[in-house]
């Protein structure tokens, strides 16, 4: 059983680092436009061979369809994604990456190199290696945590 007060740590660490680490803005390689992180975010949760639906996309990012829609129309008029009607139903929309949105989602990084070493840079070698390893466990451990929610699928084009 995980103590609760294990889950707090998590959970009070875990934005300290994201914060002090993310990058805010995406950059396309190309054509330099920036997109804001948020869009970068929808970018890596599509694929341009397997469609996601719209409506899962919105519950999965837990904002609703309208929202997502605001958001992917953006999306699509920049040329990152690509919005169809669901082949199943033709009511619902899928959605795919572009050619463009794959260099971006390539590209993107969530957390920037200078800053993340500039963490680590703060550490001793022996306190370096801790988090190291203990960020490889949670980062092994939240692999599989994904693996077991998506067991039941989340895309439903096609």
């Amino acid at each position: 059983m995980v103590h609760p007060d294990a889950v707090r740590q998590v959970m009070s660490c875990y934005p300290r680092v994201f914060f002090a680490g993310h990058v805010r803005h995406a950059r396309d390689p190309r054509t330099r436009k920036a997109l804001s992180a948020h869009q970068a975010s929808v970018l890596d949760h599509l694929d341009a061979e397997e469609p996601t639906s719209l409506m899962m996309l919105a519950r999965h990012m837990g904002v609703t369809p309208s929202t997502m829609s605001i958001s992917i129309a953006r999306l699509v008029k920049g040329g990152y994604v690509e919005r169809r009607r669901n082949p199943r139903d033709g009511r619902g929309v899928c959605l795919r990456l572009t050619a463009a949105g794959e260099r971006i989602k390539a590209t993107d990084r969530v957390l920037d190199p200078r800053r993340v070493r500039a963490m680590l840079g703060k550490l001793s070698s022996e306190e370096r290696q801790a988090a190291l390893r203990g960020l490889d466990l949670l980062a092994r451990a939240a692999q599989e945590s994904m693996a077991d929610r998506s067991k039941g699928g989340r895309r439903s084009c096609v």
